[in-house]
């Protein structure tokens, strides 16, 4: 465990907002809370919106294991602290923590919004599709390149930027990757990562995939399906299981966005949020 976990094993949380109905937003893979807090402060003034960083990430216990069905339980039990059902929001990794949660309690949702990811299996290393441009899954990758970097020796932030170009050409996502990279205590402190990267690299595998929901669920609330144009985690043929477990899903595909649409494109994906809540709200 962390020096920073809490030491109950809740997860860490922090919520925006005094008042209103409650959103949820679970990351994903490599992020933590924070990452959302552009969409919260966007929603804080109708809404309390609570960002939690998911085990293994950010300020919450390290786990053993990177299973969906336990993540799912922490959220849970935090859902359950509230008293009354919200609207959970999940991106990539966290859309799955969502979608399991979902059809596991769904008495703990109003709404379910996921965020370019679908309830399929996705390739450890390969594309999906044919399609030159589609980047291979890069993540196995970038684990590796958080753990080449050498901290000990590490003098700057912008030291571990160009240790990991290489392996992560693109700028966001570095500073994202970067984010969770910190200083113990202050000015020469030994730099560390808010990340088990150890666990997270050994059990990339289950995380590519989705797990089997109990037999017959589904949510049958309002579902929100937020996707990148550009992105290649949602494609036509994976419909078909989402309106399966999800009957009452509605598609957004928001233009000039990849998988990282909150970060690519953060007015459109706001405004799309808040629509969705003054229906689902009524």
């Amino acid at each position: 465990m962390t020096a920073d976990a809490p030491s109950d094993e809740r997860l860490a949380a922090r919520t925006v907002g005094d008042a209103g109905p409650r959103v949820v937003f679970v990351h994903g893979l490599f992020g933590q809370g924070k990452n959302w807090t552009t969409a919260a402060k966007g929603l804080a003034d109708r809404h309390r919106v609570t960002l939690l960083d998911l085990p293994n990430h950010g300020h919450s216990p390290w786990t053993d294991r990177v299973d969906y069905g336990d993540m799912a339980e922490l959220v849970a039990a935090e859902l359950e602290s509230f008293g009354e059902p919200v609207t959970l929001v999940g991106h990539s990794m966290g859309g799955k923590v969502a979608m399991t949660l979902a059809l596991r309690r769904p008495e703990l949702l109003r709404a379910l919004v996921v965020v370019d990811i679908a309830p399929v299996e996705y390739p450890l290393t390969d594309g999906r599709t044919d399609d030159p441009h589609e980047e291979a899954s890069p993540f196995a990758a970038y684990i590796a390149a958080m753990r080449a970097v050498d901290l000990g020796a590490l003098r700057t932030r912008e030291d571990a930027d160009r240790a990991l170009r290489e392996a992560v050409p693109s700028t966001m996502v570095r500073s994202f990757l970067l984010q969770s990279l910190v200083r113990e205590g202050v000015g020469s402190g030994r730099w560390r990562w808010r990340l088990n990267l150890e666990t997270l690299e050994r059990d990339l595998g289950e995380l590519r995939g989705f797990p089997d929901p109990p037999p017959g669920a589904t949510f049958d609330g309002p579902v929100l399906w937020i996707a990148g144009a550009k992105s290649h985690y949602v494609l036509p043929e994976d419909r078909a299981r989402m309106d399966e477990l999800f009957p009452s899903t509605r598609l957004v595909k928001v233009k000039h966005a990849g998988h990282w649409v909150h970060s690519e494109q953060p007015e459109v994906f706001v405004e799309t949020l808040r629509r969705f809540l003054e229906v689902v709200e009524g």
